[in-house]
């Protein structure tokens, strides 16, 4: 009945959008809701906001789905509010590199369109064909290319933003040299939508590289201190990589054939810059077992595997395996040793283990995959080991039942008292992904 008045509701106060019940949620991800809410215009996102808000309403904000194992210890809310279908290209000023888009445009979507015009955003999330610009957002995601290109944070100039209560507002601007007051858009980048909901992203772009080159350096085990003097020695070069990216063995082996630790290099540039790196590569006395350079397209079908190869929450794990992929942040050349600590967790506990990270910037990402036990053990063993190395380790897919026992987000931090401050201005009634965020917000 609750149910039944609720979708009439909607109806009412709707006029171009598509509102249906939620026959079956998803329970084994959760953030999904009784009443599925599809708006093609802005007008109606504000709508249901602010219908939501005034009726003491819950409400999850999704794309295409791909996040839904990322934060939340709900099955479901009231309202599922759907970006799919808001998609599109809104304005495009080639000569400016800029671009204006709704959030549920896919991301490989907006990439091929931008191919055309010889551009592209400088950006590599994981699944780029079933990720939205706006889930990239959310989450500020990114992936090993961070190293050259940053963050989502980084390549946003502005956003338009719903509030709870309806109200629309703009942050930032349209152009690149926008100065004017505070920068607003770093405070919606990755919060997981728990602030507001984006209606249009301003992008910066870049021209699509002249020619990309990939160097693959395998390692043998036990030949770590070169690998680390290697890194230090690069890291101190004049060379621009746009990634520095460590594989464990496992993962290695799937991706390019050789069950070794491979250091995968990466620059994009004009092709003679490339070929100059490259050759500098190639002369530096690395203490790697064999060197293996992929240009151009054999470069592109690299990267496509590899980002196409961890999972993600649209789709369920074969059988009855647990899954969980964890982000690491630690000081750059600390990876080695969590790549090496994964190692041991894999053989300790009868699970598998692919990891890899950057030993630019020291973002990691571990996928366990296993028995329900062993997993959470993995993960409690490993959250030991980053926290002696005072990092950070954020659970970035999990089932809803583990995420229930298990605070993904770690321990809450020092600034928290902020977050939750802004939160309970912008959100009150906790009405938008509740607890989706950090410390529960």
């Amino acid at each position: 009945m609750i149910t039944s008045d609720l979708l009439s509701d909607l109806n009412s106060v709707l006029s171009d959008s598509h509102v249906d019940e939620k026959m079956s949620p998803n329970q084994l991800y959760g953030n999904d809701g009784s009443i599925v809410v599809t708006p093609l215009t802005e007008g109606d996102i504000a709508a249901v906001l602010r219908y939501a808000n005034d009726n003491d309403k819950t409400i999850t904000i999704e794309g295409n789905g791909s996040k839904r194992g990322f934060g939340g210890t709900k099955e479901k809310t009231d309202i599922l509010l759907s970006l799919a279908e808001y998609k599109g290209i809104i304005e495009h000023t080639v000569g400016d590199m800029t671009i204006i888009v709704k959030p549920g445009t896919p991301f490989q979507e907006l990439q091929d369109y931008l191919a055309e015009h010889n551009q592209k955003i400088s950006l590599d999330p994981a699944h780029p064909e079933e990720s939205t610009i706006g889930g990239v957002i959310a989450a500020n995601d990114s992936g090993p290319k961070r190293l050259g290109y940053g963050s989502a944070r980084d390549h946003i100039i502005g956003l338009r933003i719903a509030y709870p209560n309806g109200e629309v507002i703009r942050s930032g601007g349209k152009v690149v040299k926008n100065v004017a007051g505070y920068d607003m858009n770093k405070l919606f980048v990755g919060s997981m939508g728990t602030l507001g909901v984006v209606s249009e992203i301003a992008l910066k772009l870049r021209p699509l590289p002249k020619y990309e080159s990939l160097i693959l350096l395998a390692f043998e085990e036990g030949n770590e201190e070169d690998l680390r003097s290697f890194a230090v020695r690069f890291l101190d070069s004049m060379m621009e990589p746009v990634s520095l990216e460590l594989l464990t063995p496992v993962l290695s082996e799937k991706l390019t054939g050789q069950k070794v630790y491979t250091l995968a290099i990466a620059f994009e540039d004009v092709e003679s810059s490339v070929h100059y790196q490259k050759d500098f590569v190639k002369n530096m006395e690395s203490g790697a077992s064999q060197i293996t350079t992929l240009a151009q397209q054999e470069a592109k079908d690299f990267w496509k595997r590899f980002n196409r190869f961890f999972p993600n929450g649209r789709t369920e794990p074969a059988g009855q395996e647990t899954e969980a992929v964890i982000k690491v942040g630690v000081k750059n050349l600390d990876v080695i040793q969590v790549l090496k600590e994964s190692e041991l967790l894999e053989d300790a506990h009868n699970v598998s283990v692919n990891a890899h990270g950057s030993l630019g910037h020291g973002l990691c990402q571990v996928h366990v995959q296993g028995a329900h036990k062993d997993v959470i053990a993995v993960v409690g063993s490993l959250r030991e080991t980053i926290k002696q190395l005072t990092g950070y380790a954020v659970i970035k897919h999990f089932p809803l039942e583990l995420r229930k026992t298990i605070d993904v987000w770690g321990e809450t931090p020092s600034y928290f008292f902020l977050l939750e401050g802004i939160k309970t201005k912008i959100d009150p009634k906790k009405t938008l992904n509740p607890k989706r965020y950090v410390g529960g917000l």
